[in-house]
């Protein structure tokens, strides 16, 4: 499909030629009416309607001397009775080059003119409104082989996209347009030559139609995408350094996610070694907050050094479950420190009085990007004593000089063992004097101006950090992080709901946005996670509740499922999308819930449901299984021999068990359920009927829900389920 759209770019070149050539020849004619509107004032006259919304980035931008709408029906049909392009500008609070471009363009006077006069301007969150960004993203990655934010491209008053890009500097530089000579262009190919942006136009929005439109499958499935997309992440791993590909470099949860299960189910050594080794080398690196806890969004180098420091909650939400996955398999306390400092982190920084998970944190502050997390040798030196200082100095790296741009960024330099030789102690000597000093120095840092917070609740990373939440209470035995996650649950069903239906973003007490596919399915996943840690069973009465309208609501006839709900609002396209982003796409997320639901339940609805929604993108798995690992991780469980553990029994002895399974192995396939005796309990889950019995505490290990005798010995539970630890490379 992807090859497809790339076809068109040869006629979407002309209009990268015409940019870069003609510049010149429009500036005298449109240099009179920039004129007119710098001068004095006269002619230049704006309103920028951004100041009413609730989104932190949209609110940035409402004192730009842009014009700038919401995406709204007000904009759109502004567009269409005066006859004008849009200009639409995609982004997010925590871009950093959406801060660069709006300080020198839309904050720009002479260039905000030029858009005003021309153009209809649009502003969208991509968070608030991922549809959009889908859409127009594909379309910009279509003209230009790339994509990011901010992303700006132009469309006709019918919504279709006929120039993009990203990051557009203010003016000509190194033979490269400017985004004046840009906006000059783009009205002179409206006014001049229509007919040619109508049909490259309309060429990319039929191709854009067919976006994310899988080949079903007929017959048996098989491990063939699995095997094809694990061997492409095995070509692509970077043995030196982990993760895949080059810089920039960006964590990639779902690639170790899928290692794992590879190595569970074949014993492939190598596929236990990229995962970890990705891991250790991630959690060495300056992406990783040493202080604070929490990973940044990407490395913008190979060896995860340098960070592009905007953190996200949903890139803490995957790497903290991922690293709870390498705890349950290797025992290694390394990955649980990880996984608990990433959590704390987000109870510390990253949770709404009312239990909602915030959204990001920006890269910048005080004007400077990654100021807040920088040291000098001189302020270490003032704040730590002799003891501390020598052993943290040559942990992190410390120099005199800085090691980035006259700064320090704390990475580990040497680890424990080596710093036990250097400093002839013990390493558990080590690990205090680094607690010690890291107990100091991150107090004095939560006294500096910190960067921005995006403060949004976003209804599909809640879904995922409420899901890491809940399996970090077990695996780590913390219920704090069950408290919080049962916050935030009942957060989102008080708060975020409206007539049975999902909304997608909360903020300062206002709810609003319809949710999408992606809120639906990442919501009962934790929501299932969350049952299994606490056997709290309205939280499995929510999943099921809310998957069902997901159903009624985004499904496609093949079973996939649209991102937007049926009856929503008229899109340029309604995708039906399989590759995963920086999240997991909801049709992945769904299918394993559909797997989790029938082994809670036993409905075979579930498992018919999973079927189909495999088959209507198993073509797409075959051609990209490396571009949509979720899914195919989806139909690695879908062919795995997975368990249930039905407990039964007094609580706090059930809940010990439950503990047990959760630390003693990993088994990314286990569902675990309670048989509470209850009417309700019997009623959603038919299975546990006949299991249990008065005041007995018992273990059921089930597969095909076929149970063996139950037993109440923790380690004959342990080797029913075929729970070991995996050797560390």
């Amino acid at each position: 499909m992807r090859q497809q759209i790339y076809r068109i770019i040869g006629l979407l070149a002309l209009f990268l030629a015409l940019v870069g050539c003609k510049g010149n020849a429009s500036k005298s004619a449109l240099g009179r009416t920039t004129g007119v509107a710098m001068g004095t004032g006269r002619g230049f006259e704006h309103i920028n309607h951004l100041i009413g919304e609730h989104s932190p980035y949209l609110l940035q931008h409402a004192h730009n001397p842009v014009d700038w709408y919401p995406w709204c029906e007000e904009a759109l049909s502004r567009a269409r009775a005066e006859d004008k392009p849009i200009f639409l500008s995609i982004g997010y609070s925590t871009c950093h080059w959406c801060h660069v471009m709006e300080r020198e363009s839309f904050e720009n006077e002479g260039i905000a003119a030029l858009m005003n006069e021309f153009f209809i301007c649009i502003k969208v969150d991509r968070e608030e409104r991922p549809d959009l960004d889908e859409i127009y993203m594909a379309a910009v990655q279509a003209m230009t082989g790339r994509g990011g934010w901010p992303m700006s491209v132009f469309l006709t008053p019918d919504l279709k996209p006929f120039f993009g890009g990203t990051y557009f500097p203010p003016e000509d530089r190194y033979g490269r347009p400017g985004f004046r000579s840009i906006l000059e262009q783009m009205h002179q190919l409206w006014t001049s030559d229509r007919s040619r942006v109508m049909a490259a136009a309309a060429q990319l929005s039929s191709s854009l139609d067919r976006l994310g439109r899988g080949a079903p499958a007929e017959g048996a499935f098989d491990l063939q995408p699995v095997e094809q997309a694990y061997q492409k992440i095995s070509a692509s791993f970077d043995a030196r350094d982990g993760g895949w590909g080059s810089a920039p470099k960006f964590p990639r949860a779902d690639y170790g996610s899928l290692c794992l299960r590879q190595y569970r189910r074949t014993g492939d050594e190598r596929a236990l070694s990229m995962a970890l080794i990705t891991l250790r080398k991630m959690a060495a690196g300056g992406i990783y907050d040493h202080l604070g806890g929490g990973f940044a969004r990407y490395s913008t180098d190979a060896r995860w050094f340098v960070p592009h420091f905007e953190k996200m909650l949903y890139d803490n939400a995957q790497l903290a479950f991922h690293y709870l996955e390498a705890y349950q398999l290797t025992g290694d306390p390394h990955f649980a420190r990880v996984a608990r400092e990433t959590l704390d982190y987000v109870l510390r920084d990253m949770t709404s009085p009312q239990g909602g998970f915030y959204s990001a944190e920006d890269a910048d502050s005080e004007g400077q990007e990654g100021r807040f997390y920088l040291w000098s040798a001189s302020e270490l030196s003032q704040l730590l004593p002799e003891e501390l200082l020598k052993p943290f100095v040559a942990a992190y790296g410390v120099t005199e000089e800085g090691n980035w741009e006259g700064s320090n960024i704390l990475h580990r330099d040497m680890d424990d063992h080596q710093l036990a030789g250097a400093f002839s102690i013990s390493e558990d000597e080590v690990a205090s004097r680094l607690a010690r000093a890291r107990a100091i120095l991150l107090p004095v840092r939560s006294q500096r101006i910190r960067p921005a917070r995006d403060d949004k609740v976003l209804a599909a990373w809640n879904g995922l950090m409420i899901r890491a939440m809940a399996r970090g209470s077990v695996v780590l035995d913390e219920p704090r992080y069950l408290r919080a996650a049962i916050v935030a649950g009942d957060f989102l069903m008080e708060q975020m709901q409206e007539d049975g239906r999902l909304l997608r973003r909360w903020r300062e007490g206002v709810a609003g946005i319809d949710a999408y596919a992606e809120d639906y399915a990442m919501v009962v996943s934790g929501f299932i996670e969350l049952y299994q840690d606490s056997f709290e069973l309205r939280f499995l009465k929510d999943a099921r509740r809310l998957h069902r309208r997901m159903m009624e609501d985004f499904a496609g006839s093949d079973g996939a499922l649209f991102n937007t709900r049926e009856g929503g609002e008229n899109l340029l396209v309604r995708v039906k999308a399989g590759y995963d982003g920086a999240t997991p796409t909801a049709s992945s997320v769904a299918a394993v819930n559909m797997l989790a639901l029938y082994e809670l339940t036993g409905e075979e609805e579930y498992a018919r449901q999973n079927e189909k929604s495999l088959r209507a993108f198993w073509g797409t798995m075959l051609q990209s299984p490396f571009a949509m690992t979720r899914l195919v991780i989806a139909l690695d469980c879908a062919l795995a021999e997975r368990a249930e553990l039905v407990l039964a029994g007094e609580e706090s002895a059930v809940a010990a068990l439950r503990t047990k399974a959760r630390q003693e192995g990993y088994h990314p396939d286990l569902f675990i359920s309670y048989a509470s005796r209850t009417s309700e309990s019997l009623r959603l889950m038919p299975v546990l009927e006949g299991k249990g019995g008065e005041g007995a505490t018992m273990a059921y290990v089930c597969r095909g829900f076929s149970c063996r005798l139950p037993t109440t010995d923790e380690r004959e539970m342990l080797a029913q389920l075929g729970l070991s630890r995996a050797r560390t490379p």
